[in-house]
């Protein structure tokens, strides 16, 4: 199955910013992350179709993954 990969801030850095990956069903976003060589703990936010979502939510076809580093300012 096919999702669309969106990545963030820091996250882009040696990466591409929206990506379309093949992946099995049962795929979730801390696979995803550690396909990409991200670590889980640099993801703060995770949302799939623009809705919050936790690292271990499985992933369906044509889901849009965003991904999003920890977030400062002040």
């Amino acid at each position: 199955m096919q999702i669309t990969v969106k990545l963030f801030a820091t996250l882009r850095e040696n990466r591409e910013k929206i990506m379309t990956l093949e992946v099995s069903e049962g795929t979730t976003p801390r696979h995803i992350s550690e396909q990409l060589g991200i670590p889980v703990d640099d993801v703060a936010i995770i949302m799939i179709n623009g809705r919050g979502a936790s690292v271990d939510a499985p992933l369906q076809a044509e889901d849009v993954l965003a991904l999003f580093p920890p977030v400062g300012g002040g």
